[in-house]
C-alpha cells in the first residue's frame, strides 16, 4: 500500500522512518471522493499528509527544525498499515503505519519549495490565512536518492 507519512526535515537524517498516522487512498477515502480515480485520491492523501506535516512542525520542541512541509511516499505491506475510522478530527484516509518504513521502501520525497517558509513559519504560530497559503503551495518532488543532499540544505537554512 502507497502511503504518505507526514514528515519534518529531521526524519530526513533518521535511519528509519518511525511508525506513525499517515494517509493513504482507502476506500474510506474513495467513498467520500467517488468522482475521483486512483491518481486523485493519492493526490488527496499527500495533501492531508502534507497539512499533517504542518502540524508536526507547529509541536513543542520543533521549533528549531526547517520551515517547509515534508511527505515521505513509501510502499508497506497491507499487514503494515492499520486504517483509522473517520470520526471528527480524523479524516479519511487516514492510517496507522504500525512498524517503521526502510528508506528502500520509499518511492519519493515531497518538500515545500524555499519560498514557502514564510508561509510555514506563520502557519506554525497559529495563523489561520497563512495555514491556507500554505495548503495552496505545491511539494517538490524529489527521489530517495536526494534524500541526504535535502536534509544537509534544510539544516544548514534553519541555521
Amino acid at each position: 500500500m502507497r502511503v504518505y507519512l507526514p514528515a519534518t526535515a529531521a526524519d530526513l537524517a533518521a535511519t528509519t522512518i518511525s511508525p506513525r498516522t499517515a494517509h493513504a487512498a482507502t476506500p474510506a477515502l474513495a467513498a467520500v471522493f467517488p468522482e475521483e480515480d486512483a491518481e486523485g485520491l493519492e493526490v488527496s492523501a499527500s495533501l492531508c499528509a502534507a497539512d499533517a506535516s504542518l502540524m508536526l512542525l507547529a509541536e513543542p520542541g520543533a521549533q528549531h527544525l526547517a520551515d517547509r512541509r515534508i511527505v515521505i511516499a513509501a510502499d508497506v505491506a497491507d499487514a503494515e498499515v492499520r486504517e483509522i475510522p473517520a470520526t471528527g478530527e480524523v479524516l479519511p484516509g487516514t492510517v496507522e503505519v504500525t512498524s517503521p518504513v526502510e528508506w528502500d521502501a520509499v518511492a519519493a520525497l515531497l518538500v515545500d519549495e524555499a519560498e514557502a517558509e514564510a508561509d510555514v513559519r506563520a502557519a506554525r504560530t497559529g495563523d489561520e490565512d497563512a495555514f491556507e497559503h500554505a495548503a495552496d503551495a505545491d511539494l517538490l518532488w524529489y527521489d530517495v536518492s536526494e534524500r541526504a543532499a535535502l536534509a544537509e540544505e534544510l539544516s544548514a537554512s534553519n541555521r
